[in-house]
């Protein structure tokens, strides 16, 4: 039960770094980082583009990924009886 905990808690960390990295790429009201990288391109009609679609798919994926993480580790601690 121990390994799947540092696993665990492994991934959470590598999740967390990603999210933050991929929220922060996201195109804000201005623009953002992610022109940086050709997110930029996105159509005149107001559509966005293929990578940012993109970005969209993988920050909700890993969003829900690191959600259930969190409520993996939360259920572990609360049967192993550790707080």
């Amino acid at each position: 039960m121990d390994a799947l905990k540092i696993a665990l808690q492994i991934v959470l960390g590598i999740t967390s770094l990603l999210l933050t990295l991929l929220i922060l790429l996201h195109k804000g009201r201005g623009g953002g980082m992610s022109d940086m990288f050709g997110g930029g391109m996105s159509s005149s009609l107001g559509s966005s583009g293929v990578a940012e679609r993109n970005l969209n798919r993988f920050t909700v994926i890993l969003g829900l990924t690191w959600g259930a993480v969190i409520v993996a580790l939360g259920v572990i601690m609360r049967f192993s009886g550790e707080s």
